[in-house]
């Protein structure tokens, strides 16, 4: 599962990992949670990389009213390509999500311990996601999306048996090129990452209020205390 994320790399970096076309200057987030407005990069009609804001939280193009749908975050990859929900999005409208980290939690409920699982190299890295467009008989729009998950690789292990699909640079063609209208090449991808890829620190209890934010919300737990 992931239900929260950091994406504090520059916007001229984010741009330069990815090739994007455009550059949007989405501000360095320490605390990213569902329904906010996030960054994702897809493939445009003329085959190049660009960046949009879309609202985390995918509603599927079927739902009649949002506001009665409980918007999904996450999609298991071992079975989106059999859901209604996802299987549509899995073959037409696959995207990456820039991240410097995602996180996790351990302990009780009301002492829970929250962990930021990023590159050990530090930087940028891609989630696999799927990306929505829902339109009200009203005229009314929503651009969604929602963040693949695959079985826990041993880094992650010890803290939850789930975690992103991370997509390395080398794919990121083979992940967004929705031209053919199937997921054959792109369901290749849907694996753990090499457990080398990720570190595991853990972090100022502060960032379990969705409402907080910035770097302080990084150090350690008692450098916070």
């Amino acid at each position: 599962m992931c239900s929260r994320y950091s994406l504090t790399s520059p916007p001229e970096a984010v741009r330069a990992y990815f090739a994007t076309s455009n550059g949007l200057d989405f501000p360095p987030r320490y605390n990213i949670a569902p329904t906010q407005p996030v960054l994702i990069v897809r493939r445009s009609p003329v085959g190049e990389r660009e960046q949009h804001l879309v609202r985390w939280g995918l509603i599927p193009s079927w739902v009649k009213d949002p506001r009665e749908f409980t918007t999904i975050i996450n999609a298991r990859s071992e079975t989106a390509a059999e859901k209604p929900s996802f299987r549509g999005a899995l073959r037409h409208r696959r995207c990456l999500v820039p991240t410097t980290g995602f996180y996790e939690w351990t302990g009780k409920p009301g002492a829970k311990q929250p962990h930021l699982i990023r590159p050990r190299d530090g930087g940028l890295m891609a989630m696999a996601g799927l990306a929505e467009h829902w339109a009200g008989a009203d005229g009314s729009e929503l651009e969604t999306m929602a963040i693949l998950t695959t079985s826990a690789n041993a880094t992650m292990q010890p803290i939850h048996d789930r975690m992103p699909v991370i997509i390395a640079p080398e794919h990121f063609e083979t992940w967004l090129d929705c031209t053919s209208g199937t997921a054959i090449f792109a369901e290749t991808l849907l694996s753990a990452a090499p457990a080398d890829l990720l570190e595991v620190v853990d972090v100022s209890p502060r960032l379990n209020n969705p409402r907080n934010e910035g770097p302080e919300l990084h150090r350690p737990p008692e450098a916070a205390a």
